[in-house]
C-alpha cells in the first residue's frame, strides 16, 4: 500500500499509535526480531530467572553498567518526533509503546502508555521504592571501580554483551536492603493490569490504530490489534518485514518509521 492510502485512512479521525522496537533501531537501539538482528543474538533475560537467581542478577547488572550509558545517550529520531508533532496537531490521541527507552517522552509526546515500563527507573522488589537508574548506576560504579569495558556490544535489554562477571558487586535497595530490578517487564513477566487498562481505554477512543515498528510476535502488543478488530477500528501497519497481523490489517506500508512517519506528518498538514 502507498503513503497516500495510509494518509487517507488516518484523515478520518484521531488515531492511536502502537510502537515497537523498530521505531528505535534508527536511534541506535538494537532489537530482537528486526531484519538486521544478528542470527545468533542471545535470548533475553527471563523474569523468573532474574527474581530467583542471584547469579542471574549479577550478570544482568554487570552488563547493564556497561550498556546503560549507551541507552541513556540515545536520542529520538525523526519517527519519534513525527508522532509528537502529530499529537500536537490533534491527529494522534496518544502512543502505546512496547519500548522501554523513554524516547517518545524525550521527543515531546505527552500521552504515552509504556506497556513494558522504563529502564530509567529501578524498583525494589521488597518495598516497591523507585530509584532513578542514573543513581543506581553511580552506586554500581562506586562498588565496582574500573568496571567499564567500553568495547562491549549493546544488547536490546539496555545492557551489553559481556564475559566473566564473577567479581561484580550488586547493590541493594537503599530503603530496605531488598532486591533491585529495572522497572520493566522482562520476558515471562506480566504487564500490570492498570497499564493494560489505560492502553485499552486510549485505543477505545481511536478512529484507527497505527502499528509502527513491531512484528507483533509478543501478545502484549498483538492484543491491541485484536481489540481494534473487535471494535471495527481499522488497523494500519508500518514495518520492515512481516508481522503477526498482516492478514488482519486494513493496510500495510513496508518502510522505516523514520521515513514513513515524517512523510505522513507532512501529508496530514492542514
Amino acid at each position: 500500500m502507498s503513503l497516500e492510502t495510509l494518509t487517507e485512512l488516518l484523515t478520518r479521525g484521531r488515531f492511536v499509535a502502537l510502537t515497537g522496537a523498530g521505531i528505535s533501531t534508527e536511534s541506535g537501539i538494537p532489537d530482537y526480531r528486526g531484519p538486521t538482528t544478528r542470527e545468533r543474538a542471545r535470548n533475553p533475560i527471563q523474569h523468573r530467572q532474574f527474581v530467583e537467581s542471584s547469579a542471574a542478577r549479577q550478570r544482568y547488572w554487570a552488563r547493564s553498567v556497561v550498556g546503560w550509558p549507551k541507552m541513556a545517550a540515545a536520542r529520538p529520531n525523526a519517527g519519534h518526533h513525527a508522532l509528537a508533532e502529530l499529537e500536537r496537531r490533534g491527529h494522534l490521541s496518544g502512543v502505546i509503546t512496547q519500548n522501554v527507552d523513554g524516547l517518545h517522552h524525550a521527543a515531546g509526546s505527552r500521552t504515552v502508555v509504556e506497556l513494558h515500563g522504563a529502564l530509567a527507573r529501578v524498583r525494589c522488589l521488597g518495598c516497591d521504592t523507585v530509584e532513578p537508574r542514573s543513581e543506581v548506576q553511580a552506586r554500581l560504579l562506586q562498588e565496582n571501580p574500573g568496571f567499564s569495558p567500553e568495547d562491549a556490544a549493546m544488547a536490546p535489554d539496555g545492557d551489553a554483551e559481556l564475559g566473566g562477571v564473577d567479581d561484580f558487586r550488586v547493590v541493594d535497595c537503599r530503603a530496605c536492603g531488598g532486591v533491585l530490578k529495572p522497572d520493566v517487564v522482562f520476558f515471562g513477566g506480566s504487564v500490570p493490569r492498570p497499564v493494560v487498562d489505560d492502553a485499552f481505554a486510549l485505543l477505545d477512543t481511536a478512529d484507527a490504530l497505527l502499528v509502527v515498528g513491531s512484528s507483533l510476535a509478543v501478545f502484549s502488543g498483538y492484543r491491541f490489534v485484536r481489540r481494534a478488530r473487535e471494535r471495527n477500528i481499522p488497523v494500519a501497519l508500518v514495518n520492515l518485514g512481516p508481522t503477526r497481523a498482516d492478514g488482519e490489517a486494513t493496510l500495510r506500508v513496508e518502510g522505516r518509521a523514520g521515513e514513513v512517519l515524517p512523510a505522513l506528518a507532512l501529508a496530514l498538514q492542514p
